[in-house]
């Protein structure tokens, strides 16, 4: 007989402290053991996490009005340019942005760059973040210039959006040219001299739910320790493309999530500003989601291992700028916790940009909220666009729909 679960019914589980809640990798073992079937009968919720830099995020900030009032027209926070084309003394300020004089920006590799990232890192800190702003100056905002200092319990209201959280899957990156170059996935050394990867893998959410099934518009998620919601599809979702038949692999990158929170419940340990040598700035962050276990198909998905998730190889440099397809094969996840891969027949090392015991402790972290009914699920008000969607529009659009 089919096993069908509904959010109310294993919300009422958790209500009543009877829920059956597994991590993505405690899980594994469970199916192997008792099968798909009877581990989607015993489970209700299995949590998943992923902790790596996410470079598309960043915070609105509404600060209050000041006397006399001003209209922002440009701000600064620690000398960190903020946008402030909404409103008056609304901004948002983005997790990479620099200081206008900063290196980075002449291109000189430089050391430790303070961005965006360690202003949000700074705020959820306790720490005072100078705030400069500049006006024209109108009739109903007479002020022209303001200097002050601010905290997080101090200003209006803090909201988390990130426009493009979580990628699915993500690209192993090698350089085969023959000097070191810095980029987003870090240094790479010349003549493939090591190997960075950027994913949790059998934890890693969207690797859980590769075609959608349960995440969607609403979806309550851990985020940045607090407890926040997916918002939308994120930018440059492309879910669950197919790039190796005999491999189940989502990539180079798949599906995104849009999220959002209130920034004030967050923890500075799960949002942490983050410095790439030669590259810049941006904010590492701990997400969380929890899939309920509605059916089989479900249960399938999550129940996935390192052994079966690959990652393709790409080389970042002059192939990568020009985005000259090269195709360096695919690496496991289980072959690259190993910390070495062969690559053109060279062994090379590899490091994880992505903290894996990190994700680890955030899926632990969100198990026990659900254990202690302090988190409930909630229904996508509609899932994220699939794989099967994409299909499917397709279809439609050769038939002349």
């Amino acid at each position: 007989m089919a096993i069908e679960k509904t959010y109310a019914e294993i919300n009422e589980k958790i209500r009543s402290g009877k829920a059956v809640v597994l991590t993505a990798e405690e899980v594994i073992s469970l199916v192997e053991e008792k099968g798909v079937s009877e581990a989607a009968r015993q489970v209700d919720v299995v949590t998943t996490g992923t902790f790596s830099p996410m470079c598309s995020s960043g915070v609105f900030l509404n600060f209050g009005h000041s006397k006399p009032r001003i209209r922002m027209t440009k701000a600064w926070l620690n000398g960190i340019p903020a946008y402030t084309g909404i409103a008056a003394v609304d901004v948002y300020l983005g997790a990479t942005e620099l200081p206008e004089d900063d290196p980075c920006n002449s291109n000189y590799p430089g050391e430790f760059r303070y961005g965006g990232g360690h202003v949000i890192q700074d705020l959820l800190e306790g720490k005072s973040i100078k705030l400069e702003a500049l006006s024209y100056g109108t009739d109903c905002y007479p002020r022209r210039e303001l200097e002050t200092y601010i905290t997080l319990d101090e200003i209006n209201e803090a909201t988390l959006f990130n426009p493009r959280n979580a990628y699915q899957n993500y690209n192993c990156a090698v350089n085969l040219s023959g000097k070191t170059i810095y980029t987003y996935m870090g240094m790479l050394k010349p003549n493939l001299g090591n190997a960075h990867y950027c994913s949790a893998g059998q934890l890693s959410p969207l690797l859980n739910d590769p075609y959608f099934l349960t995440i969607g518009i609403g979806t309550r998620i851990f985020l940045g320790g607090g407890i926040g919601y997916v918002a939308w599809h994120g930018t440059q979702h492309f879910p669950g493309i197919q790039t190796d038949a005999e491999k189940n692999s989502y990539g180079p990158a798949g599906g995104t999530l849009a999220v959002i929170g209130d920034l004030k419940q967050m923890k500075p340990e799960w949002l942490v500003g983050t410095s790439y040598l030669g590259y810049g700035a941006t904010l590492t962050v701990g997400i969380g989601i929890p899939i309920p276990i509605l059916n089989e198909d479900v249960m399938s998905c999550v129940s996935i291992t390192d052994r079966d998730l690959y990652a393709p190889v790409v080389d970042y440099s002059e192939a990568y700028s020009q985005r000259i397809p090269g195709n360096l094969g695919y690496v496991s996840y289980a072959e690259l916790k190993t910390g070495k891969i062969t690559i053109n027949g060279k062994e090379i090392p590899t490091a994880p940009l992505s903290s894996y015991p990190k994700a680890r402790e955030i899926a632990g972290e969100l198990k026990n909220w659900i254990l202690r009914g302090d988190f409930l699920l909630s229904e996508p008000a509609r899932l994220l666009p699939s794989y099967q969607d994409q299909i499917t529009a397709k279809t439609l659009d050769i038939k002349g729909v």
